[in-house]
């Protein structure tokens, strides 16, 4: 990798799914999906390479009862106007499935937002914001959020009572880091067969800036081998909230790959090196057969690498890099801190 930045070790942080990094000032900042699926976790460090190693600190536990005391999905971190804000799912802990203790017949996610205005995210006090209100209530998940000139806008998936499938991809500009000021319009719906492969699904949204133009990409499918990412493209000068300014790829652009033992990538986000090159960082497995619910598989893995584009600006995805350390096999589960044995 280019600058002071040393080179990459994929995974980047084992057993932690749907990964999101951020960097801010000399650090990198890292949160994902525990696998307990009960806690929101922080991690910093000043290299990518060292966020596996370095310490996990849980910011916030899910309730005891209520609409956020199950099934805490996807933080996200960001920084807006000199605050921290992280987006997050989380269900009630009602309707658990005989067959699969702990998850639900049908999912009731809610979006979520949590602030700390402090300078550094792991000091301070991170406070509950409430849900995010997009207009109508069902399930919804993978909240993001980016800005552009002065404006904020959420990006985000939610089930829609007039649309086949389990979610869709909307967007909406916002007051705050916690409020809508605008409806919400969709974006893309799962209509391709790759996007409807075990579940009809637009989830896990991101969004790259990237010489005026947006890259906006997103995960479909089951979360098995089947999940992989798919784009929409906008010029940054259009109208972001006029569903017509955006092109959708009909092919998916980041796929598993069998030959590196890379499987079900996705639910990504963005960071950039010291230089400023993107990165792609996104979550994969090892293997196929899994035993049981995907979902209570530990091995989705955060992975990185970094995102070159070709002479018309436009990026070059390639396909998910070979591993660099050794991944736990599909009986193995790390310690709560993430650390191998």
């Amino acid at each position: 990798m280019a600058g002071n930045d040393a080179p990459l070790m994929n995974p980047l942080v084992l057993q932690r799914a749907d990964p999101c990094v951020l960097r801010h000032g000399e650090e990198y900042f890292f949160t994902a999906s525990h696998p307990q699926y009960d806690r929101i976790i922080l991690r910093r460090a000043t290299q990518l390479a060292d966020l596996q190693a370095a310490e996990e600190v849980t910011i916030w536990t899910k309730e005891d009862e209520g609409p956020l005391s199950h099934l805490i999905w996807a933080p996200e971190i960001h920084r807006v106007a000199g605050a921290w804000y992280i987006y997050f799912a989380a269900a009630p802990n009602a309707e658990v499935g005989a067959d699969a203790p702990g998850m639900h017949h049908t999912f009731h996610h809610r979006m979520y937002v949590l602030e700390n205005t402090a300078e550094d995210p792991f000091a301070g006090e991170w406070t509950l914001r409430g849900q995010i209100d997009s207009g109508w209530e069902s399930f919804a998940l993978d909240a993001t959020s980016f800005v552009l000139g002065e404006q904020q806008y959420l990006v985000w998936a939610q089930q829609h009572p007039e649309v086949a499938g389990n979610s869709n991809l909307y967007i909406a500009p916002m007051e705050n880091p916690w409020t809508l000021s605008g409806p919400a319009v969709e974006l893309t719906r799962p209509e391709h067969d790759w996007e409807k492969d075990g579940f009809w699904v637009n989830e896990g949204p991101a969004v790259l800036q990237h010489d005026g133009t947006l890259f906006l990409t997103y995960s479909a499918a089951a979360t098995g081998p089947q999940y992989a990412m798919g784009l929409l493209t906008a010029s940054a000068e259009a109208d972001l909230l006029d569903p017509r300014s955006w092109t959708k790829s009909p092919d998916p652009v980041f796929v598993s790959d069998p030959s590196v033992e890379r499987y079900g990538p996705g639910h990504n986000s963005f960071t950039t090196t010291a230089d400023g090159d993107a990165v792609l960082v996104y979550h994969a497995r090892t293997y196929t057969e899994i035993d049981g619910d995907p979902l209570l598989d530990p091995n989705r893995h955060a992975c990185a690498q970094v995102l070159p584009f070709d002479a018309e600006g436009r990026p070059v995805w390639g396909t998910p890099l070979p591993a660099t350390r050794p991944s736990p096999t599909s009986t193995e589960v790390l310690p709560p801190s993430g650390r191998p044995f």
